[in-house]
């Protein structure tokens, strides 16, 4: 009896012993797995369901990993002693009131030994009485995998018997819930580096590409696309760029496309200011977009057309769109999609943000490249015609050539051509044009284009607008006054869609409009624009530069006969100016005559002036003393003369005689005498009290007459003189003689001549040398007031 009880113990005791070695040997298997699997957990998850089933007597296992939201379970790993019921990859609602999702929710271990007795049955849920009267399934076991208290999947063993699973186990089980969430993060972790280091090298590549297209962004946008797709996960995307003027975007790039969304794609030019596209609205608002399905969107009808196209060609479901930002604007997108409803993660919008900077750096290094090369262009294309122009003074049209030939190449216009107006102001004429042969342009110069009372010809709006006229489209002319038989005729057999207008100006007069057109609707850019301006500035050069050429030609040929005649003429004035004073000489050379040369009688206003004192001042006084005052009252005097408008003056020592109204007339030559004298005797007053501070004792003079003399040339052939006699002339003379210092005195007819002008008083009768009787003197007190 005891041996039969030690035999039955051995017996037990081999039987614990093998079911450990056995459990070893399977999380040995379970680890050796997990190190030979580090990109890929499917292998530990299967190892597990394997060995949970044949460890634990089980009739399935499987392992199931929550959704991200946590509402959706789906069958990761199944294994089973027979046919199973459920396959991998199918998916459950996970409620919390279940028994997984009561074990998901609170993170803990469920072992039910008959599932008879779970609510869920009595309440007949069709689930769980599929499981028990279809399947047979009696007794479960549900063990959550853990990661930082919560729980994202469960292993879940079932027995068609009821027979609850026991402590050990339970705690195998948990032992394999706890390799499956290892399993899980090395995975994880590995495919993140991997993950991460496939980005980084895409973004190498991306860089690298950058570098090496300096000219064109094409490249760049390609391999964008390629690594967004792959690391995406994304089978078809596209890059969407704005035109210069900020108006609609284009497709330049596309991947993955089936031959007719591609045709779509290349053909596409969206408008971004109305329309219900997200690739609009999220360069409107710079806004990434993303849209999990696109069957249940809600776009406005506006929008159907791009979306059926998705939805049928392309069978899409789930997309994102990444706009391009340049400084506060964007300036294009990128657009991933996906054909089933699966969201772009945060990483992947990231990555896709990431790329969309470097797209933009592209952009921005080919837009500078572009812009320095047709900086460059545009230079030698305006140095080559200013060259031109250099050497066509006589002829315009190598310029106007050499102007549509260089705004037609870097314009991208293959038809351009200048119009000019007429002589005679009536019509616009085709000057010049950069192609070979136009029907339309040989209608234009059959029939060129009346100017006036002609408000429907573009070419005449464009010549008299302010600043240059695009039409995006002429055809949508049509129906309007604009659309004249010419234009429908451009149109229709030369092809015009797009055209530009910019105005020749001269100044103020508008002198033709050089006209630039597509055969294809494509707005020309500011850039453009203000190219075609400096053209048809230098055009009006080349105009300008042959008018005045043709025009000074013409005056040399009409005056061929006169430049001898002339130059006879300017050598006889050199000489006069050589012996005359220079207001004589002018005055000669202006009249063209030297009839008023010869003696003749004139009403002259006459002054005489002198320094008081200056004989006994040069009887003490150094020469260079004498010179200096000379020099300063000759100067200082000579200024007044001039700005008084003498005719005449003559100068002997400290003595000075001037005469008004001859040789150039004024309206009151004693008034003008008097106001130089006035004049003359302020500034004297200031020059004597600078003397006197020197210990010259100096004074001032003046006498002034008016009456008739007799004036003319006189003298010998070199040394002539224009001057005048008369007893005016004595009269003035010898009053400036009688004058005392700061004393202005006045002939009796001198006085009278002024009196409105100026306050005079008697001196009495003196006797004046050379006059028989006693004249009375007017000597000038004041200014009169006005």
């Amino acid at each position: 009896m005891q041996g039969q009880t030690i035999e039955g113990e051995n017996v037990s005791l081999r039987a614990e012993v093998e079911r450990l070695k056995e459990r070893e040997a399977a999380s040995r298997e379970i680890l050796g797995v997990i190190g030979l699997n580090r990109s890929d957990e499917q292998p530990v998850l299967d190892a597990i369901t394997q060995n949970a089933v044949k460890l634990c007597d089980a009739t399935g296992a499987g392992l199931w990993l929550s959704s991200a939201a946590r509402d959706v379970i789906r069958l990761a790993s199944v294994a089973a002693t027979d046919k199973t019921e459920f396959p991998v990859g199918m998916e459950a609602e996970m409620e919390a009131i279940s028994p997984m999702g009561r074990c998901m929710r609170d993170a803990r271990t469920i072992n039910v030994a008959d599932i008879r007795d779970d609510p869920y049955y009595l309440d007949g849920d069709p689930v769980h009485i599929k499981m028990i009267d279809e399947v047979g399934i009696r007794s479960r076991l549900i063990v959550p995998l853990v990661e930082n208290g919560i729980a994202f999947g469960c292993i879940s063993l079932i027995r068609k018997e009821v027979r609850s699973f026991s402590d050990d186990e339970v705690t195998l089980i948990e032992s394999f819930a706890e390799q499956a969430v290892i399993a899980i993060e090395n995975v994880r972790q590995f495919c993140e580096v991997q993950e991460r280091l496939e980005r980084e090298e895409a973004t190498r590549q991306i860089l690298g590409v950058i570098s090496q297209s300096r000219d064109d962004e094409k490249p760049v946008f390609d391999m964008i696309l390629e690594s967004a797709c792959r690391l995406c996960d994304a089978p078809l995307a596209f890059m969407s760029l704005v035109n210069d003027n900020g108006t609609h975007f284009r497709v330049p790039a596309h991947r993955g496309a089936t031959p007719e969304m591609a045709q779509v794609w290349d053909k596409q030019l969206e408008p971004i200011e109305g329309s219900a596209l997200t690739t609009s609205e999220a360069i409107r608002n710079r806004q990434i977009i993303q849209v999990d399905d696109l069957s249940s969107s809600d776009l406005p009808d506006t929008a159907d057309q791009r979306r059926a196209q998705l939805a049928e060609l392309e069978k899409v479901r789930a997309y994102l769109v990444i706009p391009l930002i340049r400084g506060e604007r964007a300036i294009g997108t990128i657009n991933l999609y996906r054909r089933e409803i699966r969201p772009f993660l945060p990483e992947q919008i990231k990555l896709v943000e990431t790329f969309a900077a470097q797209a933009v750096i592209a952009i921005e290094n080919v837009r500078q490249f572009r812009e320095v090369q047709e900086r460059l262009e545009r230079e030698v294309a305006s140095a080559e015609i200013l060259e031109v122009i250099s050497r066509s003074r006589d002829d315009d049209l190598p310029v106007f050539n050499a102007i549509l030939e260089n705004a037609s190449r870097l314009c991208n216009a293959p038809h351009a051509f200048l119009q000019l107006r007429s002589e005679d102001d009536s019509h616009l004429a085709v000057a010049a044009q950069n192609f070979a042969k136009s029907t339309f342009l040989d209608g234009l110069r059959a029939n060129p284009i009346p100017i006036h009372n002609n408000p429907g010809s573009i070419s005449v709006l464009g010549m008299n607008a302010d600043k240059p006229t695009m039409y995006e489209d002429v055809s949508a002319l049509k129906g309007t006054k604009y659309y004249t038989e010419q234009l429908g005729y451009a149109i229709d057999r030369e092809g015009m869609r797009t055209a530009l207008f910019v105005p020749l100006k001269s100044e103020d007069k508008r002198i033709g409009v050089i006209v630039l057109y597509r055969l294809t609707v494509a707005p020309f850019s500011k850039d453009e624009i203000a190219l075609v301006q400096t053209f048809a500035a230098q055009a009006v050069i080349a105009i300008e530069n042959v008018r005045q050429f043709k025009a000074l030609e013409k005056l040399n040929a009409e005056l061929g006969d006169r430049v001898e005649e002339q130059v006879g003429e300017i050598e006889r004035m050199s000489k006069l100016k050589r012996f005359l004073p220079a207001a004589v000489a002018d005055t000669v050379v202006s009249t063209g005559s030297e009839k008023m040369l010869k003696s003749h009688r004139a009403l002259l206003g006459v002054l005489f002036c002198d320094i008081r004192g200056f004989t006994a001042f040069c009887e003490t006084a150094e020469p260079e003393e004498t010179i200096e005052v000379l020099q300063t009252y000759h100067e200082e005097m000579g200024k007044l003369i001039n700005a008084h408008g003498a005719g005449v003056d003559h100068r002997s020592g400290d003595g000075i005689m001037v005469l008004f109204n001859d040789p150039l007339p004024c309206d009151d030559p004693a008034g003008d005498a008097v106001r130089l004298a006035v004049a003359m005797r302020e500034r004297m007053a200031d020059l004597c009290q600078q003397w006197k501070r020197m210990g010259y004792r100096l004074g001032f003079g003046v006498g002034v007459s008016l009456g008739y003399a007799t004036v003319g040339m006189v003298g010998f052939e070199g040394r002539f003189d224009y001057t005048a006699s008369g007893t005016a002339i004595n009269l003035a003379s010898r009053l400036c003689d009688e004058a005392e210092d700061g004393e202005i005195l006045l002939s009796p007819r001198a006085s009278i001549a002024v009196e409105d002008g100026f306050h005079v008083e008697s001196r009495g009768e003196l006797n004046l040398k050379g006059l028989r009787e006693p004249l009375e003197v007017f000597r000038l007190t004041g200014v009169a007031e006005i």
